[in-house]
């Protein structure tokens, strides 16, 4: 049976009610907003120590459907303290719940959503005044409320149960929550006990029997069946289940997507559920996203994406501990400072630090949140030289008695002027599932958008969508995949520079820049 949702109307206005572009390079039809914009960069050439540096040009042309489709996102690891506090949260948008806690009254939102509550520049007015818009209305997105949910999960708890076991939101609130959430149950999930931690095993009575080809087949029409029943469009399916162990890459079972399908054919011990999920999305023509730290996109899998023309995207919710790494480290090393030593220590109480507790899937944590620095130093060969790397540690704990509330302790130790030494040390406390659900917003809403846009260069006959692995969520990721031989860029503010600038190239508008000649110049 398809799990049960709310379902209300569209909300919000489509941009080109809040704004339309002027220029012989954009065109409005019914369907369509169609852009000509010229990429500019430049190349860089080296020769006998110099460099001839090459300005370049060249011309994109964008089509973005307008119609937002009909979305469901179904999550894995429905049950869990993210997918029932999104759940939760939803529902409240949608009815404008209020409820007590002993600071007041309050009132739902969406937080700590970039596409929800922050706000982009749209240009300068008569007076050189800046003029914001919100993030959702520079081109049309679908809202939260609009979505309809569905999932599944190892644990047969309905969701107004697993709220209540993730001690996660107020209690006034579960309460004007639980009986929509009552009638909403997960779909059984895949469960290899090899790849998650040995602690889980007491939540594992909702799982699927049978081999893992008839797990794939499973997942596969339990999509199907989903976007039926709710006459969907477009669904989206996003991991937030527990983090596995890493997969070993082996020649013949995960290289290629022939060798990926048929290990699953054999049930070969390397293919972890979520495998099996991305390959029933790809299969099926649905973006998947994984929003834990393992490789779940084996290159067998990348491989089976790009020759289906799929999206898919992670890894690794970026939440807060790394999220603020990633711009300290870009302060320090532009500023010309240089990080000797980063320290990263947390503890947490909820079910994934019970996860975590376990070796194999903290080492797959600890990958993720390490690498989240190398492009930031290898920008400046001033401070680093070639080898040359800060020491980078990372401990993660298992509290019981913080629940939800994960406590973050970090140091960053520097070199300055003449060798002197600077410290810096950071105590985050923060309510780790209040930061992840609105990742999972974000990374439904972009996703979505992304099915809708396409590009095409003047040698390309036919427009295209963009490359299968979709870089551009990089701003929500710890660990963001990126298009094979392409950099990764880990600085935050650089992500949110590129979502932001490619969605103004789709309505014309050059590139966001802070130069302000208008006011410096005279």
């Amino acid at each position: 049976m398809a799990p049960q949702t709310q379902q209300s109307l569209p909300t919000g206005d489509a941009p080109a009610d809040l704004f339309q572009v002027q220029s012989e390079n954009v065109t409005y039809t019914d369907e369509h907003i169609l852009s000509r914009y010229v990429y500019r960069d430049s190349k860089v050439v080296r020769g006998d120590g110099r460099y001839t540096v090459v300005p370049t040009e060249k011309v994109y042309n964008f089509k973005t459907t307008r119609t937002v489709p009909r979305v469901g996102l179904m999550m894995v690891g429905w049950g869990g303290n993210n997918g029932s506090t999104l759940t939760a949260s939803i529902i409240a948008n949608r009815r404008n719940v209020t409820w007590r806690t002993k600071e007041g009254v309050q009132t739902p939102n969406y937080y700590g959503s970039v596409t929800q509550s922050s706000t982009l520049k749209l240009g300068i007015d008569e007076k050189g005044q800046d003029v914001f818009i919100p993030f959702n209305q520079i081109l049309p997105m679908v809202h939260p409320n609009d979505f309809v949910l569905g999932g599944w999960d190892i644990s047969g708890a309905n969701l107004a149960e697993s709220m209540e076991r993730a001690q996660v939101l107020e209690y006034d609130l579960q309460r004007q929550v639980r009986d929509e959430m009552a009638e909403m149950k997960p779909l059984p999930s895949i469960y290899y006990p090899d790849y998650i931690a040995a602690n889980q095993s007491d939540r594992a009575d909702n799982v699927l029997k049978g081999s893992k080809q008839d797990h794939l087949e499973q997942i596969r029409k339990d999509i199907r069946d989903f976007k039926a029943a709710h006459g969907l469009e477009r669904v989206i399916v996003l991991w937030t289940a527990n983090t596995e162990r890493f997969s070993s890459i082996l020649p013949g079972v995960n290289d290629t997507a022939d060798n990926i399908l048929k290990a699953v054919q054999e049930g070969h011990e390397e293919v972890a559920p979520s495998t099996v999920f991305a390959l029933a999305c790809i299969l099926e023509k649905v973006p998947f996203v994984n929003g834990s730290p393992q490789n779940t996109f084996v290159p067998g899998v990348i491989d089976l994406a790009s020759r289906e023309k799929v999206y898919i995207g992670g890894d690794d919710f970026k939440s807060g501990q790394t999220k603020v790494k990633s711009v300290l480290v870009d302060f320090l090393v532009n500023a010309g400072i240089k990080p000797l030593a980063i320290t990263s220590y947390n503890h947490l109480g909820n079910n994934d630090g019970k996860n975590l507790s376990a070796p194999q899937q903290f080492r797959s944590k600890e990958i993720s949140k390490s690498n989240v620095v190398d492009d930031m130093v290898a920008a400046n060969p001033i401070l680093y030289k070639k080898g040359e790397h800060p020491d980078h540690i990372v401990v993660i704990k298992y509290a019981p008695a913080v629940g939800d509330s994960k406590r973050a302790l970090d140091e960053y130790v520097s070199e300055i002027f003449m060798g002197g030494r600077n410290t810096i040390s950071l105590y985050n406390v923060c309510e780790d599932s209040l930061l992840a659900s609105p990742l999972i917003i974000d990374l439904a809403i972009v996703t979505e958008l992304m099915t809708r846009i396409e590009y095409k260069t003047d040698d390309m006959e036919e427009y295209a969508p963009f490359h299968a692995v979709l870089s551009v969520l990089s701003y929500m990721l710890k660990a963001p995949m990126v298009p094979p031989g392409t950099p990764v860029v880990n600085a935050l503010a650089k992500q949110r520079a590129a979502m932001e600038n490619i969605f103004r190239a789709c309505v014309g508008l050059p590139p966001q820049n802070d130069m302000m000649l208008e006011h410096r110049a005279f």
